[in-house]
């Protein structure tokens, strides 16, 4: 448990508004790892843009090479010139910016590319303009390039942004889970509503049934059982009672109890929660795109080619030409077909995904599944349904039958409304089964529930109490339902024991074959629960997994997952709940299960939407595929500047070869429309 001692007499001061303090650290999160993708409106500027860059290509040659829809009337040049100084201070003006970031953190990448090419497109033809209009000089211009190359990259933004959303709500999800307003209760005994910005540690509060807890605390007064599913993962209702903890954020039943105010703000369970959130997403955002690394390298080679170039130009001709040459190179190496190649591959993916049941929140996480070492997987909610349900009816008095019994149980749980009741209802409608009627119904504190049932004196008790009402069993019966950690009730009717049903969280059906498919991928599978040992191993060894974790709270999970992560090892996290959230953001690849919760949705960078394990499985195929498609796709976009780098830099004039910027600017055109229809091709195998 992450909360403060409630007898620390030192904070008596109050703490930040648990709202006020997740939505402060949620800005510095995104402000803090805001990548140039997020800068300004792609789609708005990309249509602007579209718009002020028809003129230009109407208007201006292609590098110097005259298409046959183009034309030019007198003073056509002003209009070019003017259109394309506010297309590049507009529509380059987030690559501008990204290329600003990446220089000052010293990773040159996509964005330095393209800003290098855009930039001396402009400043190139800006020239080229004031020589052959002022000077009467014959220039060649880049506006044609320029506005291709914004316009088209725009597109390639626009295209990745739309597909795939990397927008975390994961902290204003952990904000919302609190309630606005609680009850205080003065010494005097009345009861006053404020806000929860208004608590102060030590402060009592009034939790009446149905209501989520405001912040971490101690018990007081009055017992319940407190669903902590949404916070902790674990689907079993938790007895809470005198002197008990509680946690922000999980949902009293069916009891008022009173609390004393133990964590509020950074001292809170969620607060914690949260800021393990923060800090793992900041640390995973360093993983770099394959786009990214080639786009640096190309960066790299265009800028040492270009510069060589200019010197040995410079040795045997004028300084125009060899200002051109440069020029040349650096606008050739422009990724035209390389800021496409990702983008529409990605787009593709996100398709079928969606149609397959995978939401695909991260694009990184097409491109690092390949190498994945290690799954760990939540047993709650991931490898078990998540849910309380029936898992045995035994009968010890054989003078009822097990659909008689039931229908006593039912009688009595009818009116709970405590997740062992909604399974044992659940249950009774499931097998056509209607209960009795019960009557004088009474909850026994700490026991379980009474009433009286056509005729007779009708309890349903826990072991502790049918102990201690000297009542005897077969442990050996006992023992399976036991090792499972399965919650047992056993029925008594006018003080005779007459069987027991037990409920527990049961394994899906198809986890068994989902582990076993990813051993044969040379995968290792990890359980991580906050189980009991007995439990977790039960289940481990159905399962037939070698490796797992027990009774872990929400930050073991996440130090679990960060000690791996330190040594290298590639590894994907699958969870739904609050306490998997700062795992799945610390892995390299976090995969919520679609039935968990927003939180975890939102931390995650693949949500299964279906919920069934064996979706990650097809993921796996789909981040095979896509990866492939990939680097076919970076070949071709980058295959192309390695070719025609070198050429236009003249290392073949020797032998009477110059490629003219014409040519490199169709052979431009040629590898872009490969790289669309490559991407085009993608499909998903869905064998397992």
């Amino acid at each position: 448990m992450l909360t403060m001692n409630p007898n620390n007499h030192e904070m008596h001061h109050t703490h930040h508004d648990e709202h006020s303090h997740m939505h402060e650290m949620n800005h510095q999160q995104m402000t803090g790892m805001e990548h140039s993708m997020h800068m300004g409106n792609f789609k708005q500027k990309f249509w602007l843009s579209f718009v002020l860059a028809i003129p230009i290509i109407v208007l201006s040659p292609m590098m110097g090479l005259e298409l046959p829809f183009q034309f030019s009337f007198p003073g056509s040049e002003w209009v070019v010139l003017i259109l394309a100084t506010i297309l590049f201070f507009y529509g380059g003006q987030p690559f501008l910016s990204g290329a600003k970031m990446e220089l000052k953190q010293k990773n040159p990448a996509m964005m330095t590319l393209i800003s290098l090419g855009i930039t001396v497109s402009y400043l190139y033809s800006v020239y080229s303009f004031v020589a052959t209009h002022f000077f009467h000089q014959h220039v060649m211009d880049f506006f044609w390039e320029l506005a291709s190359l914004i316009v088209i990259m725009l597109l390639g933004h626009w295209i990745e942004m739309n597909a795939v959303s990397n927008a975390s709500n994961a902290l204003q999800k952990l904000a919302e889970l609190l309630p606005d307003e609680v009850t205080k209760l003065h010494a005097d005994g009345h009861e006053e509503r404020l806000s929860l910005q208004a608590v102060h540690e030590k402060d009592i509060l009034i939790v009446r049934a149905g209501d989520k807890m405001p912040t971490d605390g101690v018990i007081l007064k009055g017992q319940s059982i407190v669903d902590e599913s949404a916070v902790t993962g674990e689907s079993k209702g938790v007895k809470k009672a005198i002197g008990d903890r509680v946690i922000g954020g999980s949902v009293n039943g069916d009891g008022t109890i009173q609390i004393q105010v133990t964590g509020t703000g950074e001292t809170g369970y969620l607060a914690k929660v949260m800021e393990m959130v923060r800090k793992a997403q900041a640390e995973k955002s360093h993983l770099e795109a394959l786009s990214d690394k080639v786009a640096k390298w190309l960066f790299y080679v265009a800028l040492t080619v270009g510069l060589i170039a200019f010197i040995i130009w410079l040795s045997f001709t004028d300084l125009p030409t060899a200002l051109e040459r440069m020029v040349t190179v650096f606008i050739i190496a422009c990724p035209h077909a390389l800021g496409l190649a990702i983008p529409l591959v990605v787009a593709r993916a996100t398709s079928i995904a969606a149609k397959s049941g995978l939401l695909l929140k991260n694009r990184n996480a097409l491109e690092n599944a390949h190498d994945i070492e290690m799954i760990f997987l939540d047993k709650t909610g991931t490898l078990t349904q998540g849910t309380f349900a029936v898992t045995g009816v035994e009968v010890m008095d054989t003078t009822y039958s097990s659909e008689t019994m039931l229908k006593y149980i039912g009688a009595l749980e009818a009116s709970a409304n405590h997740p062992i009741a909604t399974g044992i209802m659940n249950y009774l409608k499931e097998k056509q089964i209607t209960p009795y009627t019960a009557q004088d119904e009474q909850n026994i504190s700490g026991v379980g529930l009474s009433g009286s049932i056509e005729g007779k004196t009708v309890k349903i008790i826990n072991q502790k109490e049918l102990q201690r009402i000297g009542q005897t069993i077969d442990t050996h019966l006992l023992q399976p339902y036991q090792e499972q950690g399965n919650t047992i009730s056993f029925l008594i009717i006018d003080d005779q024991l007459i069987g027991f049903i037990a409920l527990g969280d049961t394994i899906k059906p198809e986890a068994q074959q989902f582990i076993a498919q990813l051993q044969q991928r040379g995968i290792e599978p990890v359980m991580l629960t906050g189980d009991n040992e007995e439990a977790a191993k039960n289940v481990a060894h159905y399962l037939n997994m070698t490796t797992y974790y027990a009774n872990l709270l929400p930050d073991d999970k996440e130090r679990i997952v960060s000690d791996w992560t330190k040594k290298d090892k590639r590894l994907m996290m699958v969870g739904d709940g609050i306490n998997d959230a700062p795992s799945l953001a610390r892995a390299t690849i976090g995969v919520a299960i679609g039935a968990g919760t927003d939180v975890a949705i939102d931390s995650a960078d693949v949500v299964l939407t279906n919920s069934n394990p064996e979706d990650i499985l097809h993921f796996l195929n789909l981040a095979q595929a896509t990866r492939k498609k990939m680097i076919q796709n970076l070949w071709w976009g980058a295959g192309y500047n390695i070719l025609a780098i070198p050429l236009a830099a003249g290392v073949l004039a020797p032998f009477g070869f110059l490629l003219s910027p014409a040519v490199g600017a169709i052979l431009m055109s040629l590898s872009t429309i490969v790289v669309a229809l490559n991407a085009m091709t993608l499909t998903l195998k869905k064998g397992l």
